[in-house]
């Protein structure tokens, strides 16, 4: 495909190909519901525009999409940076542990320099230091549940206690009905007494 060399020529097909490229941005956005813009200028510098719904909102909605998605590549571009620098720390930690393991299980520390020996020291500091607060953290949470296993218990307790206590109260109840309408019936004062026992004051 190359540039149509008559003017008379390129200036017609000009005429049916801006004709044609109107009419489906105008069918695009009646038969799917989408938002087009389309500007075209002719050889000689005459503008031919079409927009659905509007020209200046559409080019508004380009220009928010475009800022957005730059932010958003910048963003991620950032992160990643952020990702690499973090990983190559963590890269060089991780190569400290292993050397400071190595010497400590070969119990290798005579070949260690002073300042070798002093990142042994102040690892094994914070590796207490962290041993010691997870050990806090753990019986601090240890103690919470236990708390709260007691608490349990005693909200279990409490509501057995009124249902012995209902419970109790009902059989007093139901014997003063059968002796109102059966005749005298004596309640077992034994009975009484142990069931007081059993329910809590």
């Amino acid at each position: 495909m190359r540039r149509i060399a008559n003017a008379i020529s390129r200036q017609v097909t000009f005429c049916k190909r801006r004709n044609g490229l109107l009419k489906k941005a105008f069918e695009l956005s009646v038969l799917c519901d989408a938002e087009v813009a389309l500007i075209v200028f002719s050889p000689k510098g005459k503008l031919y525009e079409f927009a659905s719904p509007s020209l200046q909102e559409t080019i508004e909605h380009y220009r928010r999409h475009r800022k957005d998605t730059q932010t958003s590549q910048k963003l991620s571009e950032e992160n990643m940076q952020q990702l690499k620098a973090e990983s190559a720390d963590m890269v060089k930690k991780i190569e400290l542990l292993e050397i400071l393991k190595r010497q400590l299980l070969e119990e290798d520390l005579g070949s260690c320099t002073a300042r070798e020996l002093h990142q042994i020291e102040q690892q094994l500091e914070r590796s207490l230091r962290n041993v010691r607060a997870r050990k806090k953290q753990a019986f601090k949470e240890h103690i919470e549940r236990l708390k709260e296993k007691e608490k349990a218990l005693a909200a279990e307790n409490a509501r057995l206690s009124e249902y012995v206590k209902v419970c109790f109260s009902f059989s007093l109840l139901l014997v003063s009905n059968i002796n109102q309408c059966c005749g005298s019936f004596d309640l077992d004062t034994s009975s009484n007494e142990e069931i007081q026992w059993l329910v809590p004051l």
